[in-house]
């Protein structure tokens, strides 16, 4: 089902923007493991004191006392959140209703290929890039945490944590694909792709400032991915994984069913 010159072609064409993207996050991540130090912990406990609102709503809170809790409570509130999103929302773009708009869907399906094989080998590029960006901060932290503070880590709790992490990003790939199945466009596959997440995430925000905004957490799909209670084993927490795992799959499978039967005008 998977057409492997196609898929060759696309992965060497996302080398480039796989590689800023890991850039940066070869730039934050030794950042934040290295302010795992009680200075620098206090200071930020202090930026949390004078700034509580700003700093709850990108998922930062005070007190951790592991290297773990340090990490879910300083990395995955926004940086690994959004970085892996921005990735999916301009490479799923690219994939199908950039073809379209371009004019170019034509040559890839002159070929004796099915519309199903080459949707459903777009779909294996974004899903191939999604999960490289997660391994590639996975490595990043085990190495930057082995080299700084050696013994620290609870490996088991960072993979089971990153494995959310995948699922979170598998579902956001799965809504900017379909998006980019559905639309004629690169502007409005773009524009849906990337306008769903943004809002989800802007209402995952507004609900971690304060008792008044805490209901927009049932409004969003970020709320199925939470750090601590993952971290903790909560029934809670696995279950928020798997129900993105599902959807993303329900998604993707969508995306390649919408694009299979829809009338390009090409």
């Amino acid at each position: 089902m998977i057409n492997f010159v196609l898929y060759k072609r696309e992965m060497k064409r996302s080398r480039v923007m796989l590689a800023v993207f890991a850039a940066l996050m070869t730039l934050y991540v030794p950042i934040i493991v290295s302010m795992f130090d009680p200075e620098m912990m206090s200071m930020l406990d202090e930026w949390v004191e004078i700034l509580p609102a700003v700093m709850s709503a990108v998922g930062m809170s005070a007190g951790a006392t592991t290297l773990i809790g340090f990490l879910s409570s300083y990395l995955y509130g926004f940086i690994l959140l959004i970085i892996p999103m921005v990735y999916s929302i301009l490479c799923a773009n690219r994939l199908l209703a950039g073809y379209v708009d371009k004019g170019s869907m034509t040559g890839l399906l002159a070929a004796p290929v099915k519309r199903k094989t080459v949707a459903f080998t777009q779909m294996k590029v974004l899903v191939s890039g999604i999960f490289l960006l997660i391994l590639y901060a996975t490595v990043l932290e085990l190495t930057v945490s082995a080299a700084a503070f050696p013994g620290e880590l609870d490996i088991a709790k960072l993979l089971l944590l990153n494995f959310g992490l995948l699922c979170l990003q598998l579902f956001i790939g799965g809504i900017c694909f379909l998006f980019s199945a559905i639309a004629n466009d690169a502007r409005h596959s773009i524009g849906f792709g990337a306008g769903v997440p943004a809002i989800m995430f802007i209402l995952k925000m507004l609900s971690n400032t304060g008792e008044k905004a805490e209901s927009a957490k049932f409004f969003t799909f970020f709320s199925l991915f939470d750090p601590d209670k993952i971290i903790a084993g909560g029934t809670f927490g696995i279950a928020g994984m798997l129900i993105l795992l599902a959807g993303a799959a329900a998604l993707f499978a969508g995306a390649v069913m919408v694009f299979s039967k829809k009338d390009l005008h090409i």
